[in-house]
């Protein structure tokens, strides 16, 4: 009997493979007696596998691309700083000796004190790391079990078909790692779709599914399992009806990007003869490759936040003033860039640049609030911003903007740094687009407002529809709420759309739904002329654009408008 399982597909194609469980954090251990005879050998087992996680990690260091954040590489020093800590391995040693007890039980016991050392701190950044320790952890637990497995060295099955990874949790690391030994793809039971492991699964090409509960435990280590990364849909145990259906999925999916690619060099314009304009939006660096391999005509959003993550210390202004370069000259066309975005579901080390963590960080210090509060953390970015202009047209977008009055406040420190580096003699663009991030519903019901101070307004839907149905959408209990077609979320964009029309500001969307080739003819007809979305999803919103006639759509938004979208939205969606 198959079992289907649902979750969120993060990153598209199909993967069809012998499950392969990859235990994390939450794999049971055991505690075992060791004969005093066989003590020195079990502290040998142990550490074989702590220096095989350490070459693991080492290896996986080497081959990261120059392009990948540096994040990712900060990341996985950490790691390699603990696994060569002496104090660290010579515990778990002595606790064999001194308990008599397995590898994996003392391994444990010392994980668990030192994430009670770690919980315990007052500052959130250190509270933060007790994550690394339990990362470190599982690897070298997962080694010990493969070894008793008689698994290879890579970790996995052999067989002749690429494994499909089951894991509670993937780290970024994990996710090179395991592309570069062939897996076919992966669904993990927790992480969302804007995580550092979505994001490289994206990059790398690699079919996921996130948020499947209960993966663990339904799935048998190498079951036959199928996964459709876009349609968030896995299904252990097929059927040999549901196995055709998948390997027929799988073949058309391949003839349909066959035939996207050809569309690469193709203009995008409607039926009726109005250009489109599709843009990407940068996650990674290696992004930029994407872009130009999909045709896409500048980037839309490039997200700068990436440059403070996972780190101690702020990013310096020289050092952000190159990663921006980089991106301009990396890239045809205009680049949107948007200031420091932090907060709720985007946590940088928020004890040392924004106090303790708020007991609902969503509607706290975030974005452009905070940068208005550290006033030092944003002249840094804003120089940086404005010396990278003169290498390049780029546009500075203002996320979480809810009020005029933060819009004024901006532009008046945008126009001090600009005093400041003419003063230096610095080259900038004196004329540089400042524009406004709507994503919030204050924001869109005073678009009419904040048109007449912003030279472009881009729609942010993701946080727009959570804020509009008071829903977190990583919430894995309440994201069922979250709804792109909710009649009050289609009003708020028909609104900014108005509202930018009619100042003679241009209007576009950078958030999942300008992606989502479902939403692509509504939001055509709503009027949206300007999309930015991850470099995958390009050539298909193409294929839908060049299929469009405005003239028909707008007709069938009229309809509906009359009946305040509660009427058929089929002739529009899907």
């Amino acid at each position: 009997m198959s079992i289907a399982l649902r979750g969120i597909g993060v990153s598209r194609g199909i993967a069809m493979g012998p499950a392969h469980k990859l235990h994390g954090r939450s794999a049971p251990v055991e505690k075992r007696h060791v004969a005093p005879a066989e003590l020195t050998a079990e502290c040998a087992r142990y550490n074989a596998a702590r220096e095989t996680a350490r070459q693991q990690l080492s290896a996986i260091r080497e081959d990261i691309p120059a392009d990948t954040p540096k994040e990712i590489a900060s990341f996985i020093d950490a790691h390699l700083l603990m696994l060569d800590d002496r104090a660290f391995s010579s515990a778990v040693t002595d606790l064999i000796q001194a308990e008599q007890v397995n590898a994996e039980w003392a391994l444990q016991q010392q994980c668990e004190q030192l994430v009670a050392v770690f919980d315990a701190m007052d500052d959130a950044y250190l509270r933060s790391r007790q994550d690394d320790v339990e990362h470190v952890v599982a690897r070298i637990q997962r080694l010990l079990s493969q070894a008793d497995a008689g698994l290879p060295p890579s970790g996995l099955p052999n067989s002749a078909a690429a494994p499909v990874v089951v894991a509670d949790d993937i780290t970024p690391a994990d996710v090179i790692l395991l592309q570069k030994q062939g897996i076919g793809g992966f669904i993990t039971e927790f992480g969302g779709p804007l995580s550092h492991t979505a994001i490289l699964a994206r990059s790398l090409g690699v079919p996921a599914i996130v948020g499947v509960h209960g993966a663990e435990s339904a799935v048998s280590e190498g079951a036959l399992i199928l996964v459709d990364g876009q349609a968030g849909e896995a299904i252990a145990l097929p059927t040999p009806e549901e196995r055709q259906e998948f390997e027929e999925r799988a073949a058309a999916d391949a003839r349909f990007r066959s035939m996207l690619d050809k569309l690469r060099d193709v203009d995008a314009v409607t039926q009726d003869g109005t250009p489109i304009t599709l843009q990407c939006n940068i996650e990674l660096p290696a992004d930029t490759a994407h872009a130009h391999g999909v045709g896409a005509t500048g980037v839309g959003l490039y997200r700068t936040e990436f440059l403070y993550m996972n780190r101690t210390e702020l990013p310096t202004e020289a050092e952000q003033f190159e990663a921006y370069v980089n991106v301009i000259q990396a890239v045809s066309g205009p680049v949107t860039i948007r200031t420091l975005d932090v907060g709720a579901d985007k946590q940088v080390d928020s004890g040392r640049i924004a106090g303790p963590t708020p007991n609902n960080p969503a509607l706290g210090l975030r974005a452009i609030r905070l940068c208005l509060k550290e006033e030092e953390l944003f002249r840094t970015q804003l120089r940086a911003l404005l010396r990278a202009s003169a290498y390049g047209t780029i546009k500075l977008m203002l996320p979480m903007i809810s009020n005029v009055d933060e819009l004024l406040r901006s532009r008046a420190l945008i126009q001090e740094v600009m005093q400041e580096l003419a003063a230096r003699d610095v080259k900038f663009d004196k004329d540089i687009a400042v524009g406004a991030m709507i994503e919030v519903p204050a924001a869109a019901l005073a678009a009419h407002q904040l048109a007449q101070h912003c030279d472009f307004f881009s729609i942010g839907t993701n946080d727009l529809i959570q804020y509009t149905l008071a829903i977190d959408r990583v919430d894995d209990e309440v994201n069922y709420l979250y709804d792109p077609l909710h009649p009050a979320v289609l009003q708020l964009i028909a609104m900014t759309i108005e509202a930018g029309h009619s100042a003679g500001i241009p209007v576009s969307m950078c958030g999942e739904m300008a992606g989502d080739a479902r939403y692509t003819r509504l939001l055509l007809a709503l009027g949206l002329r300007e999309y930015s979305m991850h470099p995958s999803s390009i050539l298909e919103i193409k294929r839908i654009v060049l299929d469009s006639n405005l003239g028909e759509l707008a007709a069938r938004i009229q309809h509906l408008a009359v009946n305040g979208y509660a009427g058929d939205l089929g002739s529009l969606v899907g």
